[in-house]
């Protein structure tokens, strides 16, 4: 069992390499004991607090020698004496604001909890603890659900506040975590970042000011990810202490650190507070998403893969979770708006020629849409621009050999539109005020379900109308002027999140409908990478930026939580559309491998010689596709420190070490600079192994200590492949 309660109340969760302790005290508060190292059973509730100590300022339970103030709260409470950073702050029916949880009881469940309306890690072989704390004063519930997936290292955490009261009561701030560390100095990794520059690594130290990452956007993550890694300020990707924060919510969120007047250091994660208010009416409930912790004593690497592995195996789901994804070309960076049915038929007849398996049409084709100024919100199709109807324009594609894929923004409306036009009600706007425009459109109030079904209505038509296997669902702008004609004055401040429920409902009935269809998610890129929409879509575009040394960054960064199979990386055109970058096809498509490989261009307009390249590339990709896509991640050398090397480089190694795949990318070319070598990582140390089929040997140890000679080429931003293969 992963997970054992003793009978004075000490509740330890156990991983395959790690151990999650919490206990409950004499007058029923659950305080959090340990979170590190697998030790052994042990009682280790002494290091909760300092018994008899009481600093000065700090409120302490009438003849009790804690404070709140300065203990390791499971639930943190603001209003009680601790003024540290909180996860909880609630307005009682007579207005007080004043909690006391306690504890009521506890169950052991097999089998890891599902969330009512809110995505979540799942599987059988995952166990549950569920601890439930109630009001010392009132009738409310904090029902607190640990989730155990022993392989991975990973334990997730999520809170259902139940109301048994006969009135109302709101909540003002209501996280997922708080998590209390043992003294030390930490530093906080997040990945921050802009459209076309998302999830760019940082790095800073925990002080005695609030370190936070936020997004009050309505989406999750091209400013900030909804993930943090804190860790000690030595720690690397191969050594230290490493705490994995991910939270499974694609809507405003905060996780936040502080280092408090004692040099403890707290983390909280949630739903940001930030315009939120929620109002739980008697007898109902309300549920904060997932967070998703991974702790690691061996450095970033470790913590990686186990995310990598809890991400593919038990977050996506479908029929694409673990099949083989088709190579795919997007006429976007082709054609823009500039296309008809034979443009696009085109296209599709040169990309079957050279292995492309999948042909995705994006924005365009419905409505009269020439330009992004109009029929958002009509998904018809506009078959005279597709001279004809989308069922013939399939079964052309099809003729070709290649499948058929289509692109959809549902969530957002053009004011000129046929729906607009019928419904302006539908999308949010604030009364007597103009509202605000981001490109040129507006968001659909999906809090609404007849917002929802009218939308889900039309997809489902155009999906049933012609052979469609793929989706790629967009989102180009975030949520202002918030108003809902369906809610009161005082529960506007709901509109968020019921905004991300109402999108989760529209999402879980249209997969659900179509499963023999891939999803994509989108949003201008990578704006809501994140792993609430990783479990209804098993991958992203990566971000609209494909120029390929802007995605070394985009990538390295993305890598830290999410796996290279999740990660949309394409193929484009040089001089890059958003830089003007000139770089080498194979370097291209070398960074592509490490995600979804496919292609953002026109491919009419390559010469004959660049088609034979890629053709070459599919080939290669197929090849050591499942070495990629499952082997173990190794970030090895850094684009953020080129003053160390001329290189980036990163690996993927088979899980029983019989193969590696090295990439390296180099720098701009440089006069009468020395070879270098490049130590590796994950291979057995004891066996011998071949770089590239070659007849020399080398074995596994030296090869991570020693490293090998890298080839050099003298020409800017070039790639290379090693394969290293066991003897």
């Amino acid at each position: 069992m992963a997970i054992t309660v003793n009978e004075g109340k000490i509740f330890t969760i156990n991983t395959k390499n790690t151990m999650y302790q919490m206990y409950v005290n004499e007058e029923g508060v659950l305080f959090h004991s340990y979170y590190g190292a697998k030790i052994g059973y042990s009682d280790l509730s002494y290091l909760s607090y300092k018994r008899n100590w009481i600093a000065a300022f700090s409120p302490n339970p009438r003849g009790k020698d804690y404070s709140h103030n300065q203990t390791k709260d499971e639930l943190s409470v603001f209003g009680n004496g601790d003024f540290r950073l909180t996860a909880l702050s609630l307005v009682n029916h007579d207005g007080t604001t004043a909690c006391e949880p306690v504890y009521y009881s506890h169950q052991i469940l097999n089998g890891k909890y599902s969330l009512e309306g809110l995505p979540a890690f799942y599987g059988d072989e995952g166990e549950t603890l569920v601890i439930t704390l109630k009001d010392k004063a009132y009738d409310i519930y904090f029902h607190m659900y640990y989730g155990v997936f022993s392989e991975y290292d990973l334990i997730t955490k999520a809170l259902v506040i139940e109301n048994k009261t006969d009135k109302q009561i709101k909540l003002n701030k209501a996280l997922s975590l708080t998590l209390d560390l043992s003294k030390g100095t930490y530093d906080i990794i997040h990945f921050h970042g802009a459209h076309a520059r998302e999830r760019m690594y940082e790095r800073t130290r925990i002080t005695h000011l609030k370190s936070t990452v936020s997004s009050n956007r309505g989406a999750s993550s091209h400013l900030q990810n909804p993930f943090v890694i804190v860790c000690d300020k030595d720690a690397n990707e191969e050594h230290g202490n490493a705490y994995g924060v991910g939270l499974v919510y694609s809507g405003n969120f905060v996780i936040s650190a502080e280092r408090d007047q004692y040099d403890l250091t707290r983390v909280v994660a949630g739903i940001n507070p930030e315009g939120f208010e929620f109002t739980i009416e008697p007898n109902d409930s309300f549920t904060t998403p997932e967070v998703a912790l991974v702790y690691s004593n061996e450095g970033f690497g470790k913590l990686s893969n186990c995310y990598h592995k809890a991400v593919r195996n038990n977050l996506c789901r479908g029929k694409f979770k673990n099949a083989r994804r088709p190579v795919l070309i997007n006429n976007w960076e082709g054609t823009y708006f500039d296309f008809n049915a034979d443009k696009l038929v085109n296209m599709a007849r040169d990309a079957s020629k050279i292995g492309v398996e999948l042909f995705v049409m994006d924005d365009g084709w419905f409505g009269h849409r020439d330009d992004d100024f109009t029929s958002l919100g009509d998904w018809f199709v506009n078959e005279e621009k597709l001279q004809g109807t989308l069922e013939n324009l399939v079964k052309r594609i099809n003729a070709e050999g290649l499948d058929f894929g289509i692109w959809f923004e549902p969530e957002c409306i053009s004011e000129d539109s046929v729906l607009y036009r019928e419904h302006p009600d539908y999308c949010f706007k604030i009364p007597n005020r103009d509202p605000q425009m981001s490109r040129n459109q507006l968001v659909l109030d999906m809090s609404r379900k007849e917002v929802r079904d009218n939308i889900y209505n039309q997809m489902v038509k155009v999906l049933n109308s012609a052979n469609i296997t793929y989706v790629k669902w967009d989102f180009n702008r975030n949520l202002c002027d918030l108003y809902s004609v369906e809610l009161p004055r005082e529960r506007q401040g709901e509109i968020y999140h019921r905004y991300m429920l109402g999108v989760y409902e529209l999402l879980e009935r249209i997969t659900s409908s179509f499963p023999d269809i891939l999803f994509e998610s989108c949003s201008g890129g990578g704006g809501r990478f994140d792993l609430g929409m990783l479990y209804y879509m098993p991958q992203v575009w990566t971000s609209d930026n494909s120029d390929a040394i802007d995605r070394l960054k985009i990538q390295y960064g993305t890598s830290f939580a999410y796996p290279v199979r999740t990660m949309g990386a394409h193929v484009s055109v040089c001089p890059n559309h958003g830089n003007a970058r000139v770089t080498p096809l194979s370097t291209r498509g070398n960074v592509a491998y490490f995600g979804t490989y496919g292609l953002e261009l026109d491919i009419t307009k390559m010469t004959e010689e660049e088609k034979e390249e890629v053709k070459r590339q599919i080939v290669e990709f197929k090849q050591y596709y499942d070495l990629i896509q499952y082997g173990d991640y190794y970030r090895l050398l850094s684009p953020y420190t080129p003053d160390e090397s001329r290189y980036c480089a990163w690996e993927v190694v088979k899980e029983d070490k019989s193969e590696a795949l090295v990439c390296t990318v180099a720098y701009e070319a440089k006069c009468t600079v020395p070879p270098e070598t490049l130590k590796v990582r994950g291979l057995d140390p004891d066996k011998f192994y071949r770089i590239n089929g070659s007849s020399e040997a080398y074995l596994g140890g030296a090869l991570m200590n020693g490293g090998f000679w890298l080839d050099y080429d003298h020409v800017s931003y070039a790639s290379r492949l090693y394969h290293i293969t066991q003897i």
